[in-house]
């Protein structure tokens, strides 16, 4: 499976080959905006055009049948997965779309190797499947809780490489999106989820908990990113403090990898040729 095309726009934001010590995830400002042309207008206008150009690749996609498409959306809390999925994928035809929400696993999941549950949410031929959190959650959780040693976390990070080659060798295309926000961002936004009552649902105590273990996050964060960007399953770091600029970064990148497919619609089958309706 060839690795999949990015636009020039993202290059210093992308990760790409395993180990690269020179990425630094403090290095990437969550407040750029590198494929933005304008304000948040003109953003907020590119984003509705790109979705629906997203609709018609997907569409063709699905008739296509050659590929199968898996995005990952990571970020803390707040970082915008939810917000993502409405803005850049909500005008898809819920045909050959689905989405995958990850959270603490089960009893019965935790009995299984921790990609059981994962292996099972894949997209099949024609699919496009958006993770919301991921895989990764196995690595990260683990690690700022100090239930995973240095020796376990290289062995999952591994794991999941092999996992995604994999995947990629039998037809899968693979985005990983890590949403960057600030720390002082993510105070704004959880500040809100307080003071306005139709967002109090979404407050979690728990957020204020993994808040003050901010650093911790930043830091395996950095790790899982820098030991599992591949050529066939990259990393783009998306500065994420502006939503609209999320959306536009996410569905320029995606828009870019879909294209540089070849999709195509199938043929009529010959028997069909030249039939005609009554």
């Amino acid at each position: 499976m060839p690795a999949p095309t990015l636009p020039k726009s993202v290059s210093k934001f992308t990760v790409s080959q395993p180990g690269d010590k020179n990425f630094k995830l403090a290095a990437i400002d969550p407040a750029d905006k590198p494929c933005s042309s304008g304000g948040k207008t003109d953003d907020r206008v590119i984003v509705d055009q790109l979705a629906l150009d997203l609709d018609v690749l997907q569409n063709r996609f699905w008739a296509d049948k050659r590929f199968k498409l898996l995005v990952v959306l990571q970020g803390v809390d707040t970082s915008g997965k939810d917000g993502t999925l409405r803005h850049v994928f909500g005008r898809m035809t819920p045909l050959g779309v689905r989405t995958a929400g990850w959270k603490a696993p089960t009893e019965a999941e935790r009995a299984h190797d921790f990609l059981w549950r994962i292996h099972q949410a894949v997209p099949a031929a024609g699919e496009l499947v958006l993770f919301n959190r991921s895989h990764y959650e196995d690595v990260l959780v683990p690690v700022v809780a100090g239930t995973l040693d240095d020796e376990a976390v290289d062995e999952r990070l591994a794991q999941i490489n092999d996992f995604e080659r994999m995947l990629s060798q039998t037809g899968t295309v693979i985005l990983k999106f890590m949403l960057h926000i600030s720390k002082k961002e993510q105070g704004k936004r959880l500040q809100q989820r307080l003071d306005d009552p139709e967002k109090y649902w979404k407050f979690d105590p728990a957020d204020l908990q993994a808040r003050e273990k901010w650093d911790a996050y930043q830091a395996i964060y950095e790790r899982a990113i820098r030991a599992t960007g591949t050529p066939w399953a990259p990393w783009v770091i998306v500065p994420a403090d502006s939503k609209t600029h999320r959306n536009l970064m996410i569905a320029t990148v995606l828009k870019k990898a879909m294209e540089s497919l070849g999709l195509r619609f199938p043929p009529l089958p010959e028997e069909l040729v030249g039939v005609k309706v009554k």
